[in-house]
């Protein structure tokens, strides 16, 4: 009996997907609208230079289980390095750092916490009191997060300085337009549950590379066939089962099982609008928000930069990456700005310069930028205003035969590439207790 499984987007939700199923027996293709893998955590080549830059930097920290087992599985572990500290600057150019002292959690942040400069005691205090509510907070109460804050009486320099700065670079959201579930996440398992937790792990790579060449042989090894720049033009329902999947080339394809990997906003573009109507776990979709992030990144003449990264406290941008020289004389930084609606109606220009001025006004150097370039993802992520988790679906369909995976499925994680591997995993779970294969795909949390 052949066993086909389609899976549209080779992005991670995909990827993490096909290899279970690939393992066991299945015969899996993916089929992707790009030319290459990664989808969101991507790279573009610069038309000027030929340089594969990233779109964005993407990192996991080390409280994502089923990423590192993911990379671990796809030979690309090597590839990604965790930071052991982290570092904080303030406008005046005071940096402090975060690292782990050998203590249990909670205790393990305790002297970075202690001496911190950019908050008062009576600041670090009310901090405290409010990390010890939040760690006995029912994990489901997903009320407005602004409310929770209010209630547990923290001062408008702690949203600002903590509470906000941690949110919108984890969640891509500002601190007042999401919900409890999930700012709770990420301070109770990132920074309260295990030493390892906080640790940011960033590419060493870019993400072209990441998923790349030993990517490229994990899926050959597996024998799961990638079809690249093969756009889905429709899928066709019928008898509440997938009868045909419709590419853009012509082709027509009737797999026995199909794994959407694609966005939401795509999803709902393909599938026929009886279908959409007639099952709220589509036509929820609808009430999803998304958010935007911003990418500055510039290449300098020399070294503007001793740390491996900085967190811009009150700044315009939020997170410094240094990715060392690209090229002779030519030193690369990334500046991200999440939920970057503030700079809807200024052009790149301005955008550029605004953060060439407060990098100038923070470092101090005397650098000259050599180039420049602005990206901006106007639909990154999916956004966690309260009460989100009502609109996202879990994998399972009505329709027998169709399976949902990707980062805005029901996976208990905001958007991350921890929750697009896990929606993989969940994905083919699914798949293959409707097979008579049960099996737990899943990787346990630290």
């Amino acid at each position: 009996m052949t066993r086909q499984v389609l899976i549209l987007g080779a992005g991670l939700a995909g990827l993490a997907a096909a290899g279970p199923l690939a393992a066991r027996g299945f015969h899996v293709r993916l089929v992707e609208s790009r030319n290459r893998t990664g989808g969101r955590a991507s790279s573009f080549t610069d038309a000027t230079t030929g340089q594969l830059i990233d779109a964005c930097q993407h990192v996991s920290m080390g409280c994502c289980t089923n990423f590192a087992h993911f990379c671990a599985q796809a030979g690309i572990a090597h590839l990604v390095a965790p930071q052991r500290r982290l570092y904080f600057m303030t406008p005046d150019g005071r940096v402090s750092s975060f690292g782990a002292d050998p203590l249990p959690a909670p205790l393990h942040l305790t002297r970075s916490f202690l001496t911190a400069h950019y908050l008062t005691f009576a600041e670090k205090t009310a901090i405290a009191r409010g990390l010890a509510a939040l760690r006995f907070t029912s994990s489901e109460d997903d009320r407005p997060f602004r409310d929770w804050l209010i209630q547990h009486r923290q001062p408008p320099r702690t949203v600002d300085r903590f509470w906000g700065l941690v949110l919108v670079s984890a969640l891509n959201e500002e601190a007042d337009r999401i919900g409890l579930k999930y700012a709770r996440k990420v301070f109770v398992d990132g920074f309260l549950k295990h030493p390892r937790g906080f640790q940011v792990e960033v590419p060493t790579v870019p993400l072209g590379q990441l998923y790349g060449a030993e990517l490229d042989a994990w899926l050959a090894r597996n024998r799961i066939t990638l079809s690249l720049n093969q756009a889905v033009r429709r899928i066709e329902v019928r008898d509440q089962r997938v009868a045909c999947i419709e590419l853009r080339s012509g082709e027509q394809v009737s797999p026995d099982w199909v794994i959407s990997a694609l966005p939401f906003q795509r999803l709902l573009e393909l599938l026929p609008e009886v279908v959409i109507e007639q099952h709220a776990c589509f036509a929820n979709l609808r009430h999803l928000q998304t958010s935007p992030i911003t990418s500055v990144h510039l290449w300098y003449d020399r070294p503007i930069c001793r740390w491996p990264h900085l967190v811009l406290i009150d700044g315009l941008g939020q997170w410094l990456f240094q990715r060392g020289e690209t090229a002779p004389g030519e030193h690369y930084i990334q500046i991200v700005v999440s939920a970057s609606r503030r700079f809807r109606g200024l052009g790149h220009e301005e955008v550029q310069r605004r953060i060439v001025a407060e990098l100038r006004s923070l470092l101090g150097h005397s650098a000259q930028l050599l180039r420049a370039r602005v990206v901006t993802e106007h639909q990154a992520t999916f956004s966690v205003v309260p009460g989100v988790d009502r609109w996202r679906p879990s994998q399972k369909t009505p329709i027998a035969n169709l399976f949902l995976a990707g980062d805005w499925t029901a996976t208990g994680w905001p958007a991350t590439m921890e929750s697009a591997v896990r929606s993989g995993y969940l994905a083919a779970e699914e798949l293959l207790a409707q097979t008579g294969h049960p099996v737990r795909l899943l990787q346990p949390d630290l």
